[in-house]
């Protein structure tokens, strides 16, 4: 059970059914921007509609040639930002949109950015370790990696942790399933496309099983992202798996009827307005609430 399946968090499950991130967060906006902003520069600029001509100039796209034997490490975070092609960048900025907001809001907006940051990197990483292991005898070093997508993919399974029960619509197939169903079933494509090479895109897909992989972690172990907390420094992040129904399996939390409506209300203050709106008070009663947890047996 994640956190929106507390009684804290009802409320906000039944605002977002339909679209996790009905509302935009700041950084999810900025992130929208540029890579929408890179993608028509890209192509206006230097007539690149394709990406066809970056590995030649070199500058964005990542390789494991460039990108790590040559030590060009900045290309591990800006191949994020570039696409292949407009169907690429509306896929990934979709998912971006629908539920990048929802994980904002629960790590803040310091936490957010290095957590997205982190598991696009982590995407070009495990796609070079699976290289070097043998999996992809058609890529050689040159072959390039772009897209926003292992980010994306630590997103989705961030949301799919903290929300596991969350509702979502597909558009095609015109499906419902639940945040856990479909964070399973995009990993099954993945592994499947891996190891199998089915779809043509094995590597791509690595690169979307490191991001997710990376992003199940840092939500499993939020206290790794402390250093990036910023303004939210004073805001303890309560591990999804602390969060679980009196009376069930693993730790429970104490429901003072006070202290829960009090956390009701300062939730929705966040969720309409962000977690920079709350006052001092408000933070330490979200501090208090996490002191309650019993540890895990």
């Amino acid at each position: 059970m994640g956190v929106a399946d507390r009684d804290y968090w009802k409320g906000e499950v039944k605002r977002t059914r339909g679209g996790a991130g009905s509302r935009l967060t700041p950084v999810v906006s900025w992130l929208l921007m540029l890579n929408v902003a890179v993608f028509f520069g890209d192509m206006l600029v230097f007539d690149n509609f394709l990406a066809g001509n970056e590995v030649k100039r070199g500058w964005g796209t990542f390789t494991i040639g460039s990108g790590l034997f040559e030590a060009r490490l900045w290309k591990l975070v800006t191949f994020q930002f570039l696409h292949a092609g407009i169907g690429h960048l509306l896929m990934n900025m979709l998912g971006l949109y629908f539920f990048g907001p929802w994980l904002e809001r629960w790590w803040g907006s310091g936490r957010f950015t290095a957590y997205y940051l982190l598991c696009g990197v982590a995407g070009a990483l495990f796609y070079s370790l699976l290289w070097r292991l043998g999996m992809f005898p058609g890529v050689d070093v040159n072959t390039p990696l772009l897209g926003a997508s292992a980010g994306v993919y630590g997103v989705l399974i961030g949301v799919a942790v903290t929300a596991p029960n969350l509702r979502v619509m597909l558009v095609f197939p015109p499906v419902e399933l639940s945040m856990r169903q479909l964070a399973l079933g995009v990993m099954a494509i993945a592994v499947i496309s891996v190891i199998t090479g089915w779809g043509g895109n094995a590597g791509g897909d690595a690169g979307h099983l490191g991001g997710a992989l990376l992003g199940y972690l840092l939500m499993r172990r939020p206290a790794l992202l402390a250093w990036a907390a910023g303004k939210d420094a004073d805001v303890e992040i309560i591990p999804p798996r602390a969060f679980r129904a009196p009376g069930g399996p693993g730790p429970t939390v104490d429901t003072d009827p006070r202290l829960a409506s009090e956390v009701d209300r300062i939730l929705d203050k966040i969720s309409e307005h962000g977690i920079h709106s709350i006052t001092q008070t408000e933070r330490k009663t979200l501090d208090r609430l996490s002191k309650t947890r019993q540890p895990p047996p």
